[in-house]
């Protein structure tokens, strides 16, 4: 398969690159080039073209070309990424989104699924990311995903993803901290449940579900 992906430097997208590459698929990423430029050389990554524009206005690399899907890793923004669904509607044949476990609006009780009610912004035209804003902002992603390519949207809600090359270091600084024993000060609520995924499985799985 020949794939697009929107990001692919940093975390989640990195991970996406090499689990497609295993897989025997092509890889187009489209990003500013500002973090981790140099990655993706040498002969290993002759499958690996790399774009550079940026999703709020300047999307015209990705003009005039096709791909079999598109995994966008990096849209926080609605009003953005209505503008990359809307120009790839015609140029892909799947768009997978990259949202978050957030978009719930009650964590108070176990058992979430996809029917559980979404969080929502009391002012839809808001843009500024906060803790507040995150997951509402996600939903409104979704729907823009959505509203372009209609029933062409895959949807993941990843929880608290972990692994290789996480740069913020939430969940590596504890197993550390704890190999070096003594007394732990840790804030929180002891008896708030927390689940992770590991970043290789959540790409491999994602990378399954494209093909």
């Amino acid at each position: 398969m020949n794939l697009l992906i929107l990001g692919g430097t940093v975390f989640v997208g990195r991970h996406l690159v090499e689990a497609a590459l295993a897989r025997g698929h092509t890889v187009t990423l489209f990003n500013r080039g500002q973090r981790n430029p140099d990655l993706f050389q040498g002969d290993e990554y002759a499958a690996v073209e790399q774009l550079r524009g940026d999703r709020d206005g300047a999307l015209h690399a990705l003009e005039g070309k096709r791909w079999d899907a598109v995994i966008d890793t990096c849209g926080y923004v609605p009003r953005i990424v209505q503008m990359s669904a809307e120009l790839l509607a015609d140029q892909v044949a799947q768009y997978v989104f990259i949202s978050t476990i957030s978009v719930y609006d009650d964590f108070s009780k176990a058992g979430i699924d996809e029917n559980s009610p979404l969080g929502q912004l009391a002012d839809p035209t808001v843009e500024e990311i906060t803790g507040e804003t995150y997951g509402p902002l996600k939903v409104l992603c979704e729907e823009a995903a959505e509203a372009a390519l209609p029933g062409r949207v895959l949807t993941i809600r990843p929880g608290l993803i972990v692994g290789p090359h996480d740069p913020t270091d939430r969940f590596t600084y504890w197993p550390v901290r704890v190999a070096q024993g003594g007394e732990i000060l840790t804030p929180g609520n002891p008896e708030q449940q927390v689940q992770f995924i590991d970043v290789r499985d959540l790409a491999v799985w994602t990378i399954h579900m494209v093909e």
